[in-house]
């Protein structure tokens, strides 16, 4: 692919995602903003993407050298599956324990009883990430 093309495809990426907060901008404060912002938003998030796909998937497919090579490729994609894992887990993780947490604090300063049940609650949470290392886990032993 030249160098053309691939200027060419960042420039539309990046206006892609310029126009549409131009036009949020420079519309007027009604709510007909919004709705011609993610409209101009969406088709040229979508045009840019099929023709890059277009352009990207034209080119020819090489099989790998040898089985070794195809064995190291499954492995890093292994150890990415396994990052993965373990990482998005995390991210769910905090975002639902600061949401029951901060729930949790303000009902436990009007009622102190329910201690018990709020720790619960945010304990469930903070079981997500736990389950991500331990697919994480499961995707390495099988490395």
């Amino acid at each position: 692919m030249t160098v053309l093309v691939k200027i060419t495809l960042a420039a539309a990426l990046i206006l892609s995602i310029a126009v549409p907060f131009g036009a949020f901008i420079k519309g007027e404060k009604t709510k007909g903003r919004y709705k011609k912002a993610i409209a101009l938003n969406c088709v040229m998030f979508f045009g840019t993407m099929i023709l890059a796909s277009g352009l990207f998937m034209s080119g020819n497919a090489y099989a790998a050298e040898t089985v070794a090579e195809a064995a190291q490729s499954a492995t890093g994609m292994g150890y990415l599956a396994a990052a993965l894992s373990t990482g998005l887990a995390c991210v769910g993780g905090g975002i639902a324990v600061s949401a029951a947490a901060s729930a949790a604090l303000g009902a436990i300063s009007e009622d102190g009883s329910i201690l018990g049940k709020s720790l619960i609650f945010v304990g469930l949470a903070e079981g997500v990430c736990l389950y991500g290392l331990i697919i994480s886990f499961m995707i390495l032993g099988k490395l």
